[in-house]
């Protein structure tokens, strides 16, 4: 139990540490995120597509 409370006490001190980024940041990042999945999305859905034509096409 010692080592529980200690491995808490220790947690709670690294947290005090640590610098979290402001809203603004977060939501830029999100946006990014958000974005560039779009993007990946839509390129492998046209790769998907394309490759479904022709794949028809040869059979």
């Amino acid at each position: 139990m010692k080592k529980f409370i200690k491995y808490i006490k220790e947690s709670r001190q690294e947290l005090k540490k640590v610098v979290w980024p402001s809203r603004e940041a977060v939501i830029s990042s999100t946006k990014v995120v958000i974005v560039s999945t779009v993007i990946v999305a839509i390129f492998l859905g046209l790769i998907d597509f394309i490759l479904l034509k022709a794949v028809l096409f040869i059979l």
